[in-house]
């Protein structure tokens, strides 16, 4: 709408470039992450486990809840994010080495 003077002039594609840029700068550091998880939380059965139970964690939780609140990714924590990477590590080794799977968890 700002490139059309309120739609009376037609946009063009550098107009849409610019949109584009613009949303990437916003967004793109979002859909970074977002794909980051999916290529390594959703390879395997063991992967998939090893974030649940990465999603049991409170700060998990905070980061999440921030980021979709302020369409923005959170985390302005180091020593949280430096936890959290251990965490990631350590769970990953753990379900990728476990000779036979955890029993299912029943709800309470």
């Amino acid at each position: 709408v700002k490139n059309s003077k309120q739609g009376v002039r037609m946009i063009d594609e550098a107009d849409l470039m610019e949109h584009l840029r613009e949303w990437d700068g916003k967004y793109g550091p979002t859909y970074l992450v977002l794909d980051l998880l999916q290529k390594v939380f959703y390879t395997s059965d063991a992967a998939r486990e090893s974030f649940v139970e990465l999603c049991e964690e409170e700060y998990v939780q905070k980061v999440t809840f921030d980021s979709y609140l302020y369409k923005t990714v959170q985390g302005n924590d180091p020593m949280g994010d430096l936890k959290l990477g251990w965490k990631t590590l350590s769970s990953l080794y753990k379900f990728n080495n476990q000779k036979t799977p955890d029993p299912m968890r029943t709800l309470a």
